[in-house]
């Protein structure tokens, strides 16, 4: 069973920065399609970016590029994602999600492809 577990978040003021870590356990990462997601506090859950299982290619939320950086250690068993520059609109809880199938790119940015999921982290960006 694929567990993952999520840490890095905290309060952060606006223009600074966090970097998030997921850990999996169960099953070597490099044979998963991973993902980040968020939800902001009384919105629905929404995509930020994925890294694929085989070619380690990314996809980013458009309004994100620029700002986070998703990136996978492989002989570490994690996931990455860097956030510069926060806005009080990335407050949210963030979550690690992953699945063992080969998504094309156009389905990396859809929760439901997604087998495991994390409990989540908060970021919360405020002065």
């Amino acid at each position: 069973q694929v567990q993952l577990l999520e840490s890095g978040g905290g309060l952060v003021q606006p223009g600074g920065s966090l970097r998030l870590s997921c850990v999996v356990s169960g099953r070597a990462s490099s044979g998963l399609t991973m993902a980040w997601f968020r939800q902001p506090p009384g919105k629905d859950r929404e995509f930020v970016a994925a890294v694929k299982r085989s070619s380690s290619m990314t996809s980013y939320k458009n309004s994100l590029k620029g700002r986070f950086t998703v990136s996978r250690d492989n002989a570490k068993n994690s996931l990455y994602l860097q956030m510069n520059s926060l806005e009080s609109e990335d407050t949210a809880a963030y979550y690690c999600a992953a699945t063992t199938g080969g998504l094309i790119t156009s389905s990396l940015s859809g929760e439901q492809w997604y087998d495991y999921w994390g409990q989540g982290t908060q970021v919360t960006v405020s002065s």
